[in-house]
């Protein structure tokens, strides 16, 4: 009787799992405040690029995502602490960050640009920039990285309390130029017809899904659907519906990487594999 019982509820807890696979739920977390990448919305919750991508996952997963807007600096201690299963916010990978989590392979780079009045004269060059004077929100990794440089490029740095500030002292004149995050600059012109690109900076960073140390099979599993977004178009169309900017030839956007995770950091898994895109 104690074996037939035994033998019961093992059969009740494995249909239990089963029901539970089919029906997974994943919980992600991201920053609701990062135009354009999460927003809020009138109607209520947040959109935004990876708003799209975080849905977009979950389907291709066969999953629910159950997505929470949080301050950005409780979200890598939230997924630690298992809060979240992993991040949907663009989370920018490093070998710092790398040795206490995992990542996926990038989806965007990273790079620092700038926005000009429309007809400015064009920058091909950071020595262009020598004179003049450039917007940055204050606080921010693109302020210390522009009065770092000051010196070297002979241009003047002001720091404005919000990126929107920031781009407003070039509406008026007061600056020549607002530097950014490559994503927010290009929400940026794309709201305002008054601005342009100008002068795109590479860092050669890029933005990837980060998840525990223990949660090697499902930063397997994602990094498999990124790969089939790359190749099916998916970012390409996300990226000009939020940023209005085409992915070039051989960006993140669009380059599967072999293997699991980003190739060169720690947890990098050389494994080939063909994911299943059908």
């Amino acid at each position: 009787m104690n074996f037939l019982k035994i033998a019961a509820i093992g059969a009740v807890v494995a249909m239990a799992f089963a029901g539970n696979a089919e029906a997974k739920t994943y919980k992600v977390g991201l920053d609701g405040t990062f135009a354009p990448h999460a927003m809020p919305k009138l109607s209520g919750g947040v959109e935004g690029f990876n708003v799209d991508f975080a849905n977009e996952l979950g389907k291709r997963l066969g999953a629910e995502m159950d997505i929470t807007a949080a301050q950005w600096s409780g979200l890598l201690p939230g997924m630690q602490a298992g809060t979240y299963d992993f991040l949907v916010a663009p989370t920018t990978l490093t070998e710092e960050r790398a040795k206490s989590m995992l990542f996926s392979e990038g989806y965007l780079n990273t790079d620092y640009q700038f926005a000009v009045k429309k007809g400015a004269e064009s920058v091909t060059d950071l020595k262009q920039f020598s004179g003049k004077m450039i917007a940055v929100n204050k606080g921010s990794s693109y302020d210390r990285w522009a009065r770092n440089l000051e010196g070297e490029v002979g241009w003047k740095v002001e720091s404005y309390g919000t990126t929107t500030d920031a781009v407003q002292a070039v509406m008026s004149g007061r600056a020549f130029a607002v530097a950014a995050g490559n994503t927010v600059i290009a929400w940026a012109v794309k709201k305002n017809p008054l601005l342009e690109l100008s002068y795109l900076h590479s860092t050669g960073l890029v933005f990837a899904v980060p998840f525990r140390k223990d949660s090697a099979e499902l930063r397997n599993k994602v990094d498999a659907a990124l790969e089939c977004m790359k190749k099916d178009g998916f970012f390409i169309g996300i990226s000009e519906k939020w940023f209005g900017v085409t992915p070039v030839a051989g960006s993140a956007a669009v380059t599967p990487q072999p293997g699991f995770g980003q190739p060169g950091v720690e947890g990098y898994d050389p494994t080939a594999h063909t994911p299943d895109c059908s």
